[in-house]
């Protein structure tokens, strides 16, 4: 499943690439060529702005330029599952999802879709408090492409039950129907924001995958009495680090964590089927902040 290792220790750099649309805020860059260099790995990661509709070809030219592979994200993840469907192999967490994030590009000239934003997000679950979505009342803010992925994810790792919010009542339903699929049995409901904010108290988990809480002036989608101490609020924003609804959080007693572990341990499994190696997490933390805070800065 990975390009060739002797590939990537003699003769030009094997590029890499993220593919998205804008792209130009993304701090993956720093992470993979922290890591391919720790590695003594002749690679290269780059951004690769594309515009909508494009994917299909943007991922055979890369093809026919010896990529070793690419990372996919917001808005292009559905249409690369799309095309890596009908052209390629998909993970069976691709297909669970029907989303990819991650490609290789197999040395036979095959291409494999895979997709490592649920894992990543468990990996980071577990290292920021220990915990997994077993057995937790959880309530999901946000109901795209990201909240689906965490929402189906926590359904099949065993959640005792999962309220889903948005204001987007059509994205709402879609993401009901399939958690209703994938895990039949399990209590789900869909609410309005202004439901979530007295339901939030109740629930051990809340996950927070919209864009709110990433520009100065936004509000915390929920007040401090939707938190409590033992409860865990994971924000998929890392920039800022501090979001209002996880000072808002913390403030109440609650446990919190932001995006940056997601995007490490994700990032750290995709760099793991391209290369055959296993990431070098501390160097590719160290990248990440590193970067985070020139930017921040």
């Amino acid at each position: 499943m990975r390009h060739s290792l002797a590939a990537m220790k003699k003769g030009k750099p094997t590029p890499f690439f993220l593919l998205g649309h804008p792209v130009g805020h993304s701090l993956s860059p720093a992470m993979h060529n922290a890591g391919f260099k720790a590695l003594g790995l002749k690679a290269r990661y780059d951004l690769l702005d594309v515009a909508p509709g494009d994917v299909p070809r943007a991922l055979a030219d890369l093809r026919a330029q010896g990529c070793g592979g690419a990372n996919v994200t917001i808005p292009h993840k559905e249409a690369a599952y799309r095309f890596l469907a009908a052209h390629g192999a998909l993970s069976d967490v691709a297909k669970m999802l029907r989303s990819v994030n991650t490609v290789v590009f197999r040395p036979d000239g095959s291409w494999f879709g895979d997709n490592t934003d649920a894992p990543g997000f468990l990996d980071a679950l577990k290292e920021a408090f220990r915990a997994s979505p077993r057995g937790k009342r959880i309530l999901l803010l946000g109901c795209g492409g990201a909240g689906r992925a965490l929402a189906l994810t926590c359904a099949l790792q065993g959640a005792e039950s999962i309220l889903v919010a948005d204001v987007n009542l059509a994205a709402r339903r879609r993401l009901l129907l399939a958690l209703r699929q994938t895990a039949p049995g399990l209590p789900v409901a869909g609410l309005s924001l202004a439901r979530a904010r007295a339901a939030a108290r109740e629930c051990d988990l809340i996950v927070q995958a919209t864009p709110v809480g990433m520009h100065a002036g936004d509000p915390s989608l929920l007040p401090a009495d939707s938190f409590r101490k033992g409860q865990i609020v994971f924000d998929l924003i890392y920039n800022p680090a501090v979001t209002p609804l996880l000072a808002t959080a913390q403030a109440a007693g609650a446990r919190t964590a932001n995006g940056l572990g997601m995007l490490l341990h994700q990032g750290a499994r995709a760099f793991r089927l391209w290369t055959g190696r296993k990431a070098p997490i501390p160097v590719l933390r160290a990248a990440l902040e590193k970067a985070l805070k020139a930017r921040s800065a």
